[in-house]
């Protein structure tokens, strides 16, 4: 398989992946300096390709690339991490990271 090019498109604040003229992506946001991973999208015509798997991981290398924390609130990546328990080091637990009011 060729290797996956994924983009950082960062005006629309996603990770996008293009192929077979479809896109697919994982939405983020940055606060604090935290990467907040919001919602991942693969087309039905791109699933069971490990396109989400890659959008995932390339999340987690630009956050240490550029020293930053992670918190996951994209259903997918929480379910990807598990597998992937050496990423953990960077995840900001639920509940933490919060504003004081």
């Amino acid at each position: 398989m060729t290797p996956l090019t994924i983009l950082n498109n960062e005006q629309n604040m996603q990770f996008q992946l293009f192929l077979d003229d479809e896109m697919a992506y994982l939405e983020y946001r940055m606060h604090d300096g935290i990467l907040v991973l919001m919602h991942t999208d693969v087309p039905d015509k791109l699933g069971g390709k490990g396109i989400a798997s890659a959008l995932a991981g390339h999340a987690f290398n630009y956050a240490r690339a550029h020293n930053m924390k992670v918190k996951l609130y994209c259903p997918f990546v929480l379910t990807w991490v598990k597998k992937h328990p050496e990423q953990m080091d960077i995840v900001i637990p639920p509940g933490e990271g919060k504003r004081q009011v």
